[in-house]
């Protein structure tokens, strides 16, 4: 009788096998699916209404930028601003990490520093590389205790360059 036990138990384990097998690569490709739905982001939700595209000549004629979007982000406590670059010269003060940029809001003067974590370091793209044309790149602000709301005006200020009128979405 324990060699039918120990024929039972083999047939149970050869089956289990298959079924490993099976469950390890479902989970492999769900995860596939979830990155690929990750990397496929709609545009629109850094884009800027229609009417703040029209005063896009600004920042683009003096920082050398195209600003895709100002954006409530981690449950309100951070902002995350998103911009191209479309002249690295001219971007220069946004990327250099001498520079600490801050958000001034327009409405008490408050203003916004970006974080500085002890083994993150500052939540920004810097220029320790190349600056390429073309490629967006980020800003991450801290919003202490929610302060700024989805629709508050503030501007951005990086050394003596300032993008005024920017509001938070």
């Amino acid at each position: 009788m324990k060699d039918d036990t120990k024929d039972a138990v083999a047939a149970v384990d050869g089956c289990r096998a298959p079924a490993r097998l099976t469950a390890c690569l479902g989970a492999i490709a769900f995860a596939l699916a979830l990155g690929g739905c990750a990397g496929t982001a709609d545009k629109q939700a850094y884009a800027l209404p229609a009417e703040l595209a029209e005063e896009q000549g600004g920042p683009a004629h003096t920082l050398g930028i195209e600003v895709e979007g100002l954006r409530l982000s981690a449950a309100g406590y951070m902002l995350d601003f998103r911009y191209r670059v479309l002249d690295p010269v001219k971007a220069a003060p946004l990327l250099d990490r001498k520079i600490q940029p801050y958000l001034l809001d327009e409405a008490s003067g408050a203003r916004l520093a970006v974080p500085d974590s002890p083994k993150v370091g500052r939540l920004r793209t810097t220029s320790r590389n190349k600056v390429i044309p073309g490629r967006n790149y980020y800003i991450l602000f801290a919003n202490p205790g929610r302060y700024l709301q989805a629709g508050s005006k503030v501007t951005l200020v990086a050394g003596d360059a300032r993008i005024s009128d920017l509001t938070v979405y």
